[in-house]
């Protein structure tokens, strides 16, 4: 059976950069946000109640720098502790790193990818046909389709050439049209972390892991930092229905961030987020292993675009978000049977990794028999209070 102990050390953890996140303390019986210092977790609640205050600051990079605190425990001793089938409650454990932040995700933001399917789709089976609508594309933008911008004046061009063929589909319209695709992925408060088990609804029978980068956004709209995410998707659910996306993305466990948020600062910046390359790699129970990965440098939408039409005149988010930014990935190969495509099987281990940002790792498992999500936003402001921090 593949472990999840590898995973649970300080080598999930990119070498540089300043790294924030939150641990349950049980000393508090409630979580503490925290900061690397060394090889341990340093508690800054006192000076910043929530994630969200810090990520509030005018610069919260140099905020989290400067704010002092206990040291929790090392990265080592907290990391081990947090599967929950193997947890000691009476020890510290890592979290999500985000809290009052609304959970946002933004879908086919990666042309190449969507467009082979739409072509696959609307092909119906048939290689010639496939050929011939995948020859007008390369004609009117090149043989690069990561070069394809959305909303731009090729894209508009190669939208009426699809429509005139019958190969437009709702998915080209957020694609390469002018609008992206936001919706939200989860509630606040129920994201899991590394470490964690990541739920699966089981009316699903064909899903797949979404490796990701998630911005962190504060309220003014400012891109303050980034993590990995695993936008868990039900690829059966959703195809029946795009109305349906709701059913398929926002599930107990289903939204896993982590491990911890790197800040921007001298060192990191959302040009490094524009050029990452995240690697994928699925463990089975059985034996089987899948490796891919995404590069950001082949999305259709800029990163800060996306954030733009997120949050602005027309949509705030007073406690600020965080956006998952899409994946090139999509699974093809056979797992089982040929033609039956991947998807999960309970027990496979997930892990999502960057060296810029570390390794989010996570063990499938079904909703009903993850953590079920017991601790919300009144939760928190509850013990916050009793704490006297707020």
């Amino acid at each position: 059976m593949p472990s999840l102990s590898p995973y649970l050390t300080t080598a999930a953890l990119p070498a540089e950069g300043l790294l924030v996140g939150r641990v349950w303390n049980p000393a508090v019986d409630g979580p503490c946000v925290v900061k690397r210092e060394g090889g341990s977790l340093i508690d800054i609640t006192s000076a910043f109640p929530t994630m969200r205050d810090l990520c509030e600051a005018p610069d919260p990079a140099r905020a989290a720098q400067s704010a002092t605190g206990e040291t929790l425990g090392s990265i080592d001793s907290i990391m081990a502790n947090t599967p929950p089938e193997t947890r000691d409650a009476s020890r510290p454990w890592l979290l999500a790193p985000v809290d009052l932040q609304a959970l946002k995700a933004a879908g086919v933001t990666f042309a190449t990818s969507m467009l082979e399917r739409v072509i696959e789709e609307r092909a119906r089976g048939n290689p010639a046909a496939a050929a011939e609508i995948r020859t007008t594309i390369g004609t009117l933008i090149g043989e690069d389709l990561s070069k394809l911008r959305a909303g731009s004046p090729e894209a508009m061009q190669l939208k009426t050439v699809l429509m005139e063929k019958g190969a437009w589909s709702q998915y080209l319209e957020v694609g390469i049209g002018p609008d992206a695709e936001i919706f939200t992925k989860s509630q606040i408060m129920s994201a899991v972390g590394h470490g964690m088990e990541a739920g699966l609804n089981p009316v699903s029978t064909w899903n797949n892991p979404e490796p990701e980068v998630v911005t962190v956004v504060s309220s003014a709209g400012k891109i303050v930092g980034a993590m990995l995410g695993n936008d868990v998707n039900l690829r059966d659910v959703e195809g029946r229905s795009a109305l349906l996306l709701g059913k398929a993305k926002d599930n107990n466990a289903s939204c896993a961030l982590g491990p911890m948020i790197r800040l921007f600062d001298g060192a990191f910046s959302l040009d490094h987020v524009r050029r990452m390359q995240l690697s994928l790699k699925v463990e089975g129970e059985d034996g089987y292993v899948l490796n891919g990965g995404s590069n950001m440098s082949k999305i259709s939408r800029d990163p800060a675009d996306l954030v733009g039409q997120m949050i602005g005149p027309n949509h705030q988010y007073p406690d600020g978000a965080v956006l998952f930014l899409g994946t090139l990935f999509a699974p093809v190969e056979d797992r089982d049977a040929p033609g039956k495509g991947f998807t999960h099987k309970m027990g496979d281990i997930v892990t999502v990794s960057t060296p810029e940002l570390g390794t989010l790792a996570n063990r499938m498992t079904s909703c009903e028999r993850a953590a079920p999500w017991t601790y919300g936003a009144s939760h928190l402001m509850r013990n916050l209070a009793k704490r006297g921090l707020l």
